[in-house]
């Protein structure tokens, strides 16, 4: 399977994020070619902050294996990662991050922090951008504009 392959699979993801009102984010882990870690984000519904599809894809993973680290492991996510998903990638030993669109209000990666490049970090983590980036990107602008449609027609009705 390709990049954009996986990425259909973590688009997949981020349809079960947005069914749940949530912010449709999506990702998978792969290694040797098999998926070994899903996740979607679900803060809302689970009241925690650190429910993103990256650390709910990890922590799956990392069951699966029986380690937190996950050497040789990719991670495909529809978004670009914060910094905690960004640290959480480093500290789980991932050999690879590629995501999708642009995050550049609170993105990590190359939009308003470059954290995986810092020359000090105990672990590199290679990255790519951009696979099936105006999917991603379609999929998010999207759903804010039902959720702004849906705040505008609350806020007609409460007059």
């Amino acid at each position: 399977m390709q990049h954009a392959d996986w990425m259909r699979l973590a688009l997949e993801q981020a349809e079960l994020a947005d069914q749940r009102d949530e912010v449709p984010v999506g990702a998978v882990v792969v290694r040797d070619g098999k998926i070994i870690g899903r996740g979607f984000n679900c803060p809302i519904s689970t009241a925690d902050p650190t429910a993103h599809a990256e650390i709910q894809a990890l922590r799956q993973a990392a069951q699966v294996v029986g380690n937190y680290r996950l050497s040789g492991a990719t991670l495909y996510v529809t978004l670009e990662p914060c910094q905690m998903c960004a640290g959480a990638l480093v500290h789980a030993r991932v050999e690879c991050l590629v995501f999708g669109a642009r995050e550049p209000k609170a993105g990590a990666i190359v939009s308003q922090n470059q954290l995986l490049d810092l020359p000090y970090l105990n672990h590199h983590v290679r990255w790519q951008e951009g696979v099936e980036a105006e999917e991603c990107s379609a999929r998010l602008s999207a759903f804010f504009a039902r959720r702004r449609l849906k705040h505008r027609m609350s806020q007609t009705k409460a007059k």
